[in-house]
């Protein structure tokens, strides 16, 4: 998995003009979006960690995808705020389906599987033309629950969810208020197969510093390559780029030794991520990388209100093409499934001998990380491995 200076660079060869702007226009404010993605991932992860200890794991793109799509049946102040809170400020919202539509189109990584859906009442008849934008934009879907009928409401949305994912989300929710009127709801699944693939023969049980007071035994991945690196004096972090089979990759952001993961977290944001991804090297390296599964689950409505993106959740929201006047939205699903493990697909590359070994770099203590994709530089996925013992 990599993050890499195309996070940098406007996508390019993405022509798919389905409104009145220019090619190069829109290639232009394709990579604009990029950008404000990877803006929005950072506050997103910034203000979740905030709220747990815990391990985190989010789907920055896939969200502000469902809120992209909502924001296109909105107006006046809940169009504005959620522009303002998807970092989306100062982008034409006319040609906002364009452009995710064209992100879409560049791909998103073959081991991803994920879903997006707007579920409003059953009540409600959303106009059709609505309905076309969304999939055909956006690549989601709407879905009309019988919120009347909660347990009804319940199985639709995890078989949706089940669907989705080829069964790999079973669940995403178990209880549903009767009187809710319009959910969004974002599912994902991605399994970790890198290009430098891990040999499952060197994997060892080995400690992981969760705190000073607490050490778990895992199994530690091992490979010996030639990997990008960099290192942030400022911040006393680390910076590791593994790249994956399928376009995408991981940025691992490893603290020093004595440095708190959460001092490093209130740093993070779109301008540090593109400072990290300018200073990789590549050079001769040990790797040791636990192995981890993250099983997410998150209701979002309180964290996009920290982001300031609360009116869209408010009687009167100004939600006007779903059929229906006054409606709000209650609340935002996001579940999502990783796997980071020695998965490979039994071709390897010639070993390399080594008078001496390359210095090794242990990740045995908390870790930020985030997925990309390298064609497009878009945020993926962005989480923390503070136990990797714990799903």
């Amino acid at each position: 998995m990599t993050l890499t200076v195309a996070v940098l660079v406007p996508v390019l060869g993405l022509l798919v003009l389905l409104g009145p702007a220019s090619s190069q226009t829109l290639e232009s404010s394709v990579g604009t979006l990029v950008l404000r993605n990877t803006d929005f991932a950072s506050q997103l992860y910034r203000a979740q960690a905030k709220r747990s200890d815990d391990n985190v794991f989010l789907s920055p793109l896939a969200l502000s995808t469902a809120l992209a799509a909502l924001l296109t049946a909105t107006g006046g102040q809940t169009r504005e705020q959620l522009q303002r809170g998807l970092a989306l400020s100062g982008l034409d919202p006319e040609i906002l389906p364009d452009l995710f539509q064209s992100l879409r189109a560049a791909g998103g990584g073959s081991n991803l599987t994920q879903g997006v859906a707007i579920l409003p009442s059953q009540a409600y008849e959303v106009p059709q033309t609505y309905r076309d934008l969304v999939s055909t934009k956006f690549g989601a879907s709407v879905e009309g629950l019988m919120f009347t009928d909660p347990p009804e409401a319940v199985q639709a949305l995890n078989r949706w969810a089940q669907t989705q994912t080829g069964s790999k989300v079973q669940e995403v929710v178990s209880f549903l208020e009767s009187g809710s009127q319009l959910l969004l709801a974002t599912v994902a699944s991605y399994q970790a197969r890198f290009t430098q693939r891990f040999n499952a023969s060197n994997t060892q049980e080995e400690r992981f510093f969760v705190s000073s007071y607490q050490v778990v035994i895992v199994p530690m991945m091992l490979e010996t390559n030639k990997y990008f690196l960099a290192y942030d004096r400022s911040l006393k972090t680390g910076v590791l780029k593994l790249p994956m089979t399928d376009g995408a990759a991981m940025l691992v952001v490893l603290p020093d030794e004595g440095v708190d993961v959460g001092d490093v977290e209130d740093k993070v944001n779109g301008d540090k991520i593109r400072a990290w991804i300018k200073q990789l090297r590549k050079t001769w390296l040990q790797v040791q990388l636990p192995r981890f599964q993250l099983d997410s689950y998150y209701m979002l409505r309180d964290t996009l209100r920290n982001l300031e993106i609360s009116k869209v959740f408010e009687s009167g929201a100004e939600i006007n093409d779903l059929g229906v006047g006054g409606v709000k939205l209650d609340q935002v699903y996001q579940k999502l499934f990783l796997s980071v493990d020695e998965t490979d697909d039994g071709t390897r590359g010639d070993a390399t001998a080594f008078n001496s070994l390359p210095p090794r770099l242990t990740i045995n203590r908390p870790f930020i990380f985030l997925i990309y994709h390298e064609a497009t530089g878009s945020v993926l996925f962005m989480g923390r491995v503070v136990n990797p013992t714990r799903l």
